[in-house]
């Protein structure tokens, strides 16, 4: 049958089936790309941070100090400072602390001193009260003779149990009671801010009569012989 065609005929089919060969291999190629599994590959991206040198300010700027009546004060120059860690270790040796004026034991507002070289840094130190025991007093009324002594004790005049701290911030004004007069007076006591007010009453106390002894006749009798006796002699 081939034999019959001419060459243009065969130069043609075999033209489309090198075409049909291509499209068959063409598939087989996508069709095994397709199969494959696909695979991932994880990359890890490390950044590297550059590192900044710390550069210290060596800016000197104290702190305003603050504790409690009676605790120890630190000797150490770091604890004043709002930035010790800006400046250099070779300075902060050099520094001298003054703490010389602050009194630990009374409460105020005082003044310390930090030197470097020729320059003088000034910062102020509070020293504050203790706290108190929160508590809320309850005064007595009292009834007195005239001339009695007023105790200085001022658990006399509160019915609370008192610790022995609280006694020592407890202000007792007796001023206006007037022992030698009858008559109803206030006094008053201070404690933690609050001020409170009681009454004293001086009172003079009522004398009672001795019942006079009945006359028996005896007396007189007595009486008349001593008066005798006498204008015999």
């Amino acid at each position: 049958m081939l034999k019959n065609i001419t060459s243009k005929q065969r130069n043609i089919i075999v033209a489309v089936i090198a075409i049909w060969g291509i499209i068959f291999i063409g598939s087989g190629i996508t069709m095994n790309f397709m199969d494959k599994p696909i695979t991932k590959t994880k990359r890890e991206l490390k950044v590297t941070q550059k590192r900044v040198a710390n550069m210290k300010s060596n800016e000197i700027r104290l702190k305003n100090m603050e504790q409690e009546i009676n605790q120890p004060l630190s000797v150490n120059v770091k604890d004043y400072l709002e930035n010790a860690n800006d400046i250099e270790e070779d300075i902060l040796r050099e520094l001298q602390l003054d703490t010389s004026m602050v009194n630990v034991n009374q409460a105020g507002n005082y003044t310390y001193t930090i030197k470097y070289k020729k320059k003088t840094f000034n910062g102020t130190f509070t020293i504050k009260e203790k706290p108190l025991p929160d508590m809320v007093l309850t005064l007595k009324n009292l009834n007195l003779e005239t001339g009695s002594a007023l105790s200085t004790d001022v658990q006399t005049y509160i019915t609370e149990k008192l610790t022995a701290e609280v006694k020592k911030n407890i202000k007792l004004n007796l001023t206006n009671v007037n022992t030698a007069q009858a008559g109803s007076y206030q006094y008053t006591v201070t404690y933690n801010g609050r001020l409170y007010t009681g009454t004293i009453t001086i009172y003079t106390p009522q004398k009672t009569e001795q019942p006079s002894k009945p006359s028996t006749g005896e007396d007189n009798t007595e009486e008349e012989n001593n008066n005798n006796t006498e204008e015999e002699k």
